[in-house]
């Protein structure tokens, strides 16, 4: 399969696929990096498609640069290789995986078709059920800005405003969602709600919210081959 390295603007970013008229941008998690994308577009350019994927703020080959994983650092990165795509394909659709799905709310306004796995569907109710996790209070936060977690994770009063300030998208575009039935960053009962709302098709497997064990990354491959 052809793949290029390549860069837009300052955004490391790896194209896969033979020249085609369709491309999907593959947005990764957190931990994650552009090259996640690799077992996705052997099943997407087989289809006709290129595959699109970048380095969030502070991953992959951005790890070096002293960036953090922020909405606000996010967005415009995502919004620039939308444009970018834009330019260069008739057609535009998302492949992205749990915060990435977030983040694709908050930049691309309604691509040709998305794909979501294990996606952060509502970010406010995760951060407060972070806060409940580890004791704090919106009191508290507020005093102290930001507070680290014992489960590593650490919570911003900054983060928090600016998530009730910049409501994500409304996609009229088809939506499949795959989630695991242990996901413990979005409840069942979010992402069902999210699914009557945007007519979205979802698939519930056996797993955690993030997908790696053989069967895990099977029935992950399974879904990809029947929604792409």
């Amino acid at each position: 399969m052809k793949t290029e390295q390549l860069m837009i603007g300052r955004i490391p970013a790896v194209l896969y696929g033979d020249p085609a008229d369709a491309v999907y941008l593959f947005l990764h998690g957190q931990m994650g990096c552009k090259e996640e994308a690799g077992a996705f577009a052997r099943t997407a350019c087989p289809r006709g498609f290129q595959v699109l994927s970048i380095d969030l703020p502070g991953h992959g080959a951005r790890q070096d640069r002293a960036e953090e994983l922020t909405p606000w650092a996010a967005v415009p990165d995502i919004r620039q290789a939308a444009d970018w795509a834009l330019d260069r394909w008739q057609s535009l659709s998302l492949r992205a995986n749990s915060i990435g799905a977030y983040f694709a709310g908050l930049s691309i306004p309604d691509p040709a078709k998305a794909l979501l796995v294990s996606p952060v569907l509502d970010m406010e109710r995760l951060i407060r059920s972070m806060m409940q996790w580890a004791g704090v209070t919106e009191e508290l936060l507020q005093e102290q800005g930001e507070i680290h977690t014992s489960f590593g994770q650490t919570l911003s009063w900054r983060y928090l405003c600016w998530v009730r300030e910049h409501p994500v998208s409304r996609w009229d575009c088809p939506i499949h969602i795959l989630y695991a039935n242990r996901d413990n960053m979005t409840s069942r009962a979010t992402v069902e709600a999210y699914a009557r709302r945007s007519h979205a098709q979802l698939t519930v497997v056996n797993g955690e919210h993030w997908f790696h064990t053989p069967e895990q990354l099977a029935a992950l491959q399974n879904w990809e081959e029947r929604v792409t």
